[in-house]
């Protein structure tokens, strides 16, 4: 979706002001929230495009005004409710109002390290042959969906190069819809400064992003 969290190319908003020697959290609430969204993602059920879509999913309004883990828990709420695992009463108050829901999973604390170093491969095996090969022009398809997509607005209808051939992997806007995971090719496509950002933009700037094949065409 074109929402708050798509910054890429955009102006106004100021330097990126990198802070020196920040620590992971900033917090303690925040190293909660971190808990809560891994711990929850095992009876919830959802994977990780649900849950980057639930933080995504808001006005941009209320996105650019929160911080990152007030997103990161403000997505928790809301896969959480979508499931029946809470409600708004119960958010507020911070305690169970009702009987819990019986769960088929949770996450227990002695798997907590196994499953942050695990973490969950997105290749999958495919029959298919990629449509594009490294050196091949595309354009950047100009889509604009209403739900979760990974390609930025601003490569969107500019022409780049395959740089690498990736895999055949998850593919994030099926994915995060609940559609199932719809494998697809995912390349490296290198855009020019220029191509991106016009006149104005630095000819020798190159942008490199990762981007499914149905995100691209053959270019004219």
């Amino acid at each position: 979706m074109n929402g708050g969290q798509d910054l890429g190319g955009t102006h106004g908003h100021g330097p990126v002001e990198p802070e020196p020697n920040e620590p992971v959290f900033h917090a303690e609430w925040e190293k909660r929230a971190f808990a809560l969204t891994l711990a929850m993602a095992m009876p919830g059920g959802w994977n990780i495009d649900m849950s980057r879509f639930a933080r995504e999913n808001r006005p941009p309004q209320q996105y650019l005004s929160m911080s990152y883990y007030e997103i990161w828990l403000a997505g928790l709420e809301v896969l959480m409710k979508e499931r029946g695992l809470v409600a708004d009463d119960e958010i507020v108050s911070g305690h169970p109002l009702r009987l819990v829901k019986p769960v088929k999973r949770i996450l227990s604390p002695g798997d907590v390290l196994k499953v942050l170093h695990r973490g969950g491969p997105t290749e999958r095996d495919t029959d298919t042959k990629p449509a594009f090969k490294a050196g091949d022009r595309v354009r950047a398809k100009n889509i604009n969906p209403l739900t979760h997509t990974r390609l930025p607005r601003y490569v969107r209808g500019h022409l780049g190069v395959i740089d690498r051939v990736i895999g055949c992997q998850v593919f994030p806007d099926s994915n995060a819809s609940g559609k199932g995971e719809d494998p697809h090719w995912l390349y490296t496509v290198r855009f020019d400064g220029d191509e991106l950002f016009g006149p104005d933009g630095d000819p020798t700037v190159k942008v490199s992003v990762d981007a499914w094949e149905p995100y691209l065409e053959k270019a004219a």
